[in-house]
């Protein structure tokens, strides 16, 4: 069980603070209000449903699970969390905690409130803030309270979202480098295996990694190739790059990426049909406790003449 400080007022102003910044009701006082002890900042909250006196029921962080959008997933004890809300502000891995800036209740803190500030100091005074700090547990405890901080949680209350948007962009991904056979500068015949693959490279296949920092954290994507869907006049999807053609195939079929046209190109525009290859990349990505899973996709064009074998009659 995590402990973490809590508001440490002898009233109800800590309770109702805490109600309005959590998805679910906070036991411990009178209507659900908090009483810690003057100046002390280690008393335990626990989470019930509201309007259900008794046992306190397992925290519940509300949130579309981030891992059906591809978005950072956060874990309290491996339970998926949101990594923000707009009541608890965003998610620190450093202490499993959620921070939010704040100057404290209406009509400012109580008389004698011990916020951990140095002497003298207050709200919107430099060298510092206060935080609303959100700690939920597995087990359906929540700590917390206002806390004095100089620098904000460990890992700095980075973006890490948006460091792994900035991680996904220094990726460089590029389209297939479409190979191709019978070759695009030549004419391929009706019947005939087409052969087609990618070849490969690290921003053309994967795998292919980038980083991005801010501060002391570090996120990390790396890249890999997953499919390739080819648009030639039917649609193609190989599990995979795709096998580069070698004359000793002769007249094979690709075993794993290939197509037959069964008309001739000479009713296409140009006389060709037109091919895009697009890769689908799936983008794994890590950092500050969090990770997450993006897909995206990536494509390049050519074109190809299919004609008919033409036999001549010699006498």
């Amino acid at each position: 069980m995590l402990s973490r400080p809590c508001l440490g007022v002898a009233g109800l102003a800590a309770g109702l603070l805490w109600a309005a910044a959590l998805p679910f009701a906070v036991a411990g006082g009178p209507g659900g209000g908090v009483v810690c002890p003057p100046k002390k900042l280690n008393c335990e909250l626990t989470a019930q449903e509201p309007g259900k006196p008794g046992v306190g029921k397992p925290a519940r962080v509300v949130g579309k699970p981030a891992s059906e959008a591809g978005l950072p997933t956060c874990a309290i004890d491996g339970r998926e969390v949101p990594c923000s809300t707009p009541e608890m502000g965003r998610f620190s891995s450093a202490d499993s905690c959620y921070w939010k800036p704040t100057d404290g209740p209406d009509g400012g803190l109580p008389a004698g409130f011990d916020t951990g500030a140095p002497e003298g100091w207050g709200p919107g005074d430099p060298g510092g803030a206060l935080y609303l700090v959100t700690c939920p547990t597995g087990d359906g405890d929540v700590r917390g309270g206002i806390r004095w901080s100089p620098t904000g949680p460990a890992d700095g209350g980075v973006d890490v979202q948006a460091l792994a948007q900035q991680a996904v962009e220094q990726l460089r991904l590029e389209g297939p480098d479409i190979g191709i056979a019978p070759r695009p500068d030549g004419t391929g015949l009706v019947g005939m295996p087409v052969w087609m693959w990618n070849k490969p490279g690290p921003t053309r296949t994967g795998p292919t990694s980038a980083a991005a920092s801010a501060g002391s954290v570090t996120v990390t994507a790396t890249a890999r190739g997953a499919k390739m869907v080819w648009l030639m006049g039917a649609v193609i999807t190989c599990t995979g790059p795709g096998t580069p053609y070698e004359p000793r195939f002769g007249k094979q079929k690709s075993p794993d990426c290939g197509h037959m046209y069964t008309a001739t190109s000479a009713r296409a525009p140009g006389g060709r049909y037109r091919v895009t290859a697009t890769t689908t990349w799936d983008i794994q990505w890590a950092g500050a406790g969090q990770s997450g899973t993006l897909t995206t996709t990536r494509q390049s064009p050519t074109s190809l003449a299919s004609g008919e074998l033409q036999v001549l009659n010699v006498p």
